[in-house]
């Protein structure tokens, strides 16, 4: 909610509209709030959140909960956006503050939502949570960036880690293990006759 208050002098007729005191009040009530957030909605209403990296994210309208899974493989990663995520939710007061706990799903997190009589809370759920993936882009364009820089050190290495092999000549033996003994180190295990 916005206030305006305007004081003008009586006597310069500067004023857009003239009062009896000289202050105008206007009260402004602004509702709306813009946000971009791209979910899917369930076939139960659930709204399903499949954008971050390394997280999955579900808004449970029925039992007014947020669950959080791992995208592919649970690490390091997907439980640190996962309490990123709910801790940030919950500074927000859109989280009961006790209620951050593990799912029933490996890997998972859910915690209830804060009930409120005058505002939809699952709106104010989806608000912060496109907040959240705002702050989160840096983080997602950082590792992004460095899983291409990895990958193409693997595929096209520099100078310092590569050599050029050219012509390597034909020969009965090469390298250190010598293939053709009984108790070579590849052979321990197997059945030798």
């Amino acid at each position: 909610m916005s206030i305006k208050i305007n004081i003008t002098d009586q006597d310069t007729d500067q004023s857009p509209t003239k009062d009896q005191g000289g202050i105008k009040i206007e009260i402004k009530k602004q509702d709306k709030t813009n946000f971009k957030l791209e979910y899917r909605p369930a076939l139960n209403g659930d709204i399903m959140i499949m954008d971050h990296k390394d997280i999955d994210i579900v808004l449970k309208k029925d039992d007014s909960k947020i669950i959080t899974f791992a995208k592919e493989a649970l690490s390091d990663f997907t439980y640190g956006a996962e309490a990123r995520l709910l801790e940030f939710m919950r500074k927000r007061g859109v989280l009961e503050y006790d209620s951050i706990q593990g799912g029933n799903i490996y890997g998972s997190l859910e915690a209830k939502l804060m009930e409120s009589d005058n505002t939809d809370v699952h709106n104010v759920a989806l608000m912060v949570i496109s907040e959240w993936m705002t702050t989160e882009e840096s983080y997602l364009r950082g590792t992004t960036a460095y899983d291409n820089l990895e990958d193409d050190h693997l595929v096209s290495p520099d100078g310092e880690y590569s050599t050029e092999l050219g012509e390597v000549p034909a020969a009965t033996r090469k390298g250190s293990i010598d293939q053709r003994t009984m108790f070579a180190p590849y052979l321990y295990g197997r059945y030798t006759y």
